[in-house]
């Protein structure tokens, strides 16, 4: 997620499934209109000061997070106090009852978490989070990212995945080369759109000659 400090005009992130516990690299993305953190472990709603300086904000998707606790209303009133401007919260549009609702039993939060104890991006291997984990089932984390992906993809004018040629990671992976090779992935789309022609153009060119000398070295292991 550090990588979003270096993404001003970035307007829709997905980082849904990813261990994320820290949204500070997040503040200075004053373009942010989408948001979507579902089942990561953020544990402090006071991670919401870093969004609050975001004017363009308007979906944010933060359920399945240890910050949610287990009063669902407190929770999202609190979210809706400090984050008036949303129009739709995990997937549920927001009303302007809710908004008045949230003066009265929301809590305003002034200041960022006093503590982080786990870094940026790197997922909590604790009892918690891996009984979590459990709850939902491979194909379902894979569904939520397909659609995911694919809503960034229409952002950059790109075709959809077919489900048959996605892949995709959950914490209960222990290969450590598919979790990178997807947050690459992930990164290098989300890097695309602040690219201009020529820059895709120079991607474009990098791609052809790279696939090239893939296919090259596998006719000669053949």
């Amino acid at each position: 997620i550090s990588i979003c400090r270096d993404l001003p005009n970035i307007e829709v992130i997905t980082f849904s499934v990813n261990g994320i516990s820290d949204l500070e690299p997040l503040n200075q993305c004053q373009n942010l209109s989408e948001l979507y953190l579902r089942k990561n472990n953020i544990r402090s709603l006071n991670e919401l000061f870093y969004l609050k300086n975001l004017p363009r904000l308007r979906v944010l998707w933060l359920s399945e997070n240890p910050c949610c606790g287990s009063d669902p209303h407190r929770y999202r009133m609190t979210v809706l106090r400090n984050l008036p401007s949303l129009q739709k919260l995990d997937n549920q549009a927001v009303t302007e009852e809710e908004l008045s609702q949230a003066l009265v039993d929301g809590e305003e939060i002034t200041a960022p978490p006093a503590r982080r104890n786990v870094e940026n991006g790197c997922p909590e291997s604790t009892e918690s989070s891996a009984a979590e984990s459990t709850t939902e089932t491979e194909s379902e984390l894979l569904n939520f990212s397909l659609e995911e992906t694919n809503k960034i993809r229409e952002e950059l004018g790109m075709k959809p995945v077919p489900r048959d040629k996605f892949s995709s990671f959950s914490p209960r992976e222990t290969d450590y080369s598919c979790k990178k090779r997807n947050n690459v992935l992930n990164a290098i789309l989300l890097l695309m759109k602040e690219l201009d022609t020529e820059g895709l153009e120079i991607v474009q060119q990098t791609v052809g000659r790279r696939l090239q000398a893939f296919r090259k070295k596998e006719l000669q292991e053949e």
